[in-house]
């Protein structure tokens, strides 16, 4: 559930809005300044004077798509004009960039004369590779769509047209398939008066449903061809239903139920009404026509999907732009086709019914679930869905000889891997992998304005259950300071609680031979990170977050203290992951063992290598030191070539290599030219470091000079889950520290 007040503060936080712009190009100096403008930018200038073409080579036109609009039509506020529709606009962009990666920028014109839009939209197109219409009002919007779309020579969207419409028919074309129909048979009841049902029905006739069994419906009626005025639009549907002239009696008989007309309601009455397997696409924000619960609890044989992202099989528009648009671009094609679009309709659908054998997604994950009543619409945070879209999108394109651009399916087939590898979606892939059943995270510092923050997201996203330790009238103080709802959010208070003198009874018995008296083992069980482990150890919690508002070392005391090291560890460490621009990379230790000697770092290397891959990572280690395989010889650089030797023993199969440079390491070139013997397919992602000081330092520098998102400490080798927070860490930064522990705690079991 998205709550006004944190929808406030996400987009005014930091820096007001969503999107900023960054140089690609470095633009320090006078000499860069002036490299970048003048006199540098007239030679590239030149070249696209010569051939236009030259602009996409010299200039980001090829990655640029322009999101235009008028605000004119913004579902639930109506006309609500050109300021009001900006938030959506700058969503957008930020939608294209973070799932696609493509550049977007949002304009907001001040105009909603079509004619007139239509000539400002034609004045602005030199500018971008791509243009995307949405939030105008019916049937303006598709009115200047229509004009545009095959005379500026590159590809134009309608977001309101067509984005949902290709996520709703390619849903129906699998819910179809579950209901052991036939698509050109099924009847279908269409709700809509907007430009969103526009595009659906279009997109029904392509993939083979029959004109004549799809019949329209908005809050007037039926659109038959006894109204005495019908849009032209909809004339192409306007179907005759005798006896059927309202909404409600439309229901006897059918298949297939789409609403997308705010303000329609329909019951289970109306649901018991439609042949078997009813198919029911409630879409209509921001109430649905019916709720998910309420069309399951009706009948047992439903499909139903609604645009309700919390709930399985929700048709979201940005399932669909953000890919048909990578692939135009891509493919330099001059119009996206209506075939272009069924190929990603139809590749959608297809993704559905593919087994899942990406290494992104677990045995254990909550995407493992079958083709079925409950999956027959890709979840929006699967990781193949661009790659899958963009590639049946441009091949379509070069079929139909629409792609400019010379296009190998197999080349690009790779190229989108590396695009859907980018690490801005490490966290979306990595939460994709999130049990079905959420694991229990208890949060000791309950009173955490960061921890409660984060344990909201964390609950409504159904990551972990949630448990803050602290006392239950001042959380719920604080909460209501925060206006935060702690529904799904389990309190605990260590001093009243329950467990209280089970658990102090339990540590006394643990620690009575180590100094600790049971007054001590009272007293310390007061204490919430004490308590906090306590649980974990019994089983009251699957995984403990300590940390925040302490120190870090004292914390850290604690867990050794209860959880320990698991059977066979010698020391507990850990492992940073490192969220980079184009990849991502694990560091260790940077925050538990301060010289550890050969066998460590070989258990440090096996630790983290095990994490890696429990996060659908192939790792490739590198242990670190200045010297590059015996160059410099001391015993700071044997002990990580004896590290090497200790791990591989112990793993054949670990692709691991040291002691090396991190240039070695990370540089093809270098490894190519001057040591042809290391067996890296691609550069390191596990960089394992001789001490603590050089891999804080490492981490901290890529964090705060490199711009690198660093999660973790992600302790290695405990007994039972458990990790800490450093303090003044980000809520980002707990959910998505708790994000990978639910995955790692996951593996375990």
């Amino acid at each position: 559930m998205i709550r006004r007040e944190e929808a406030l503060k996400y987009h005014s936080d930091i820096k007001a809005g969503k999107i900023e712009i960054k140089p690609t190009k470095s633009c320090s100096s006078v000499r860069e300044m002036q490299m970048a403008y003048i006199p540098g930018a007239a030679f590239p200038a030149m070249e696209i004077i010569k051939n236009s073409v030259e602009a996409a080579k010299y200039t980001s036109r090829a990655n640029l798509a322009a999101v235009i609009s008028n605000g004119t039509y913004i579902p639930g506020l109506g006309n609500a004009g050109p300021y009001a529709v900006k938030p959506f606009l700058e969503g957008t962009s930020v939608l294209f960039k973070r799932l696609a990666d493509v550049d977007a920028f949002d304009i907001e014109i001040n105009e909603t004369d079509p004619e007139k839009t239509v000539e400002i939209i034609k004045s602005l197109s030199p500018a971008f590779g791509a243009l995307t219409l949405q939030n105008i009002k019916f049937p303006d919007g598709i009115i200047i769509y229509e004009k545009v779309k095959n005379i500026l020579g590159i590809p134009v969207f309608n977001l309101d047209l067509y984005s949902e419409a290709v996520a709703v028919v390619a849903g129906l074309l699998n819910a179809v398939d579950l209901a052991n129909k036939k698509i050109s048979e099924v009847k279908i009841v269409l709700s809509s008066d907007n430009v969103s049902g526009i595009g659906i029905a279009r997109m029904l006739s392509q993939i083979g449903a029959v004109k004549n069994n799809i019949f329209v419906y908005d809050k007037a009626g039926l659109i038959s061809g006894k109204r005495s005025v019908i849009n032209d639009f909809w004339l192409e549907y306007a179907n005759d239903n005798p006896g059927k002239e309202n909404l409600k009696d439309a229901f006897e008989g059918a298949d297939v139920y789409i609403g997308n007309l705010t303000g329609i309601n329909i019951t289970p009455e109306d649901i018991l009404k439609m042949n078997r397997f009813p198919i029911v696409f409630a879409l209509a924000l921001p109430d649905p026509e019916i709720t998910y619960e309420e069309a399951k609890a009706v009948r047992k044989d439903i499909l139903i999907s609604t645009s309700m992202g919390e709930f399985p099989n929700a048709a979201l528009n940005f399932l669909s732009f953000p890919y048909i648009i990578r692939a135009a671009l891509d493919c330099g094609a001059k119009i996206i086709s209506d075939e272009m679009l069924t190929a990603a309709i139809k590749a959608l659908a297809y993704l559905a019914r593919e087994e899942k054998t990406d290494t992104k997604i677990q045995p254990y994950s909550r995407n493992n679930i079958s083709f079925g009543p409950d999956y027959f619409i890709p979840k929006p945070d699967d990781p193949r869905i661009l790659s899958c879209i963009a590639e049946a999108v441009a091949n379509q394109a070069s079929i139909e000889d629409l792609a400019s651009e010379n296009f190998e399916q197999t080349v690009y087939r790779e190229k989108l891997k590396i695009s859907a590898g980018l690490t801005q979606n490490v966290i979306r892939d990595i939460a994709a992998s999130i049990p079905h059943q959420p694991l229990r995270i208890v949060f000791s510092e309950g009173t955490s304005d960061v921890v409660l923050k984060a344990c909201r997201i964390l609950a409504d996203e159904g990551v972990a259950h949630p448990i803050i330790l602290g006392s239950e009238t001042e959380i719920k103080k604080i909460a209501n300071t925060l206006n935060l709802d702690l529904t799904g959010i389990k309190t605990e208070d260590p001093e009243h609680s329950i467990h209280y003198k089970s658990f102090a009874e339990e540590y006394f018995k643990m620690r009575q031979r180590k100094g600790v008296i049971k007054p001590e083992a009272e007293y310390r069980m007061r204490k919430r990170d004490y308590f906090a482990s306590m649980m974990v150890h019994s089983g009251e919690a699957d995984i403990m977050i300590g940390g925040v508002s302490t120190h870090y070392t004292e914390t850290l005391r604690i867990i050794l203290e209860i959880i320990g090291p698991a059977p066979g560890v010698r020391k507990v460490s850990s492992h940073h992951l490192m969220v980079l621009p184009k990849e991502t990379v694990f560091l260790a230790d940077c925050a538990v063992n301060i010289n550890p000697d050969e066998n460590d770092i070989a258990e440090i290397a096996l630790l983290t290598a095990r994490m890696v891959k429990n996060l659908g990572f192939e790792p490739k280690a590198a242990l670190l030191s200045y010297s590059n395989f015996g160059s410099a010889e001391n015993r700071e650089t044997a002990k990580m070539r004896k590290a090497v030797e200790i791990a591989k023993k112990s793993d054949p199969e670990l692709i691991i290599e040291g002691e090396m440079q991190l240039a070695t390491a990370r540089n093809k070139f270098i490894r190519q030219e001057y040591f042809p013997f290391i067996n890296f397919s691609s550069d390191a992602n596990v960089l394992i470091f001789p001490d603590l000081q050089s891999a804080n330092i490492t981490m901290q520098a890529l964090q705060f000079l490199g711009n690198a998102v660093s999660i973790g400490p992600v302790l290695m080798g405990t007994r039972l889950p458990a990790h800490l927070i450093q303090y003044k860490a980000t809520v980002e930064e707990v959910v998505n520290l708790a994000t990978i522990a639910v995955l790692e705690a996951s593996a375990r079991k």
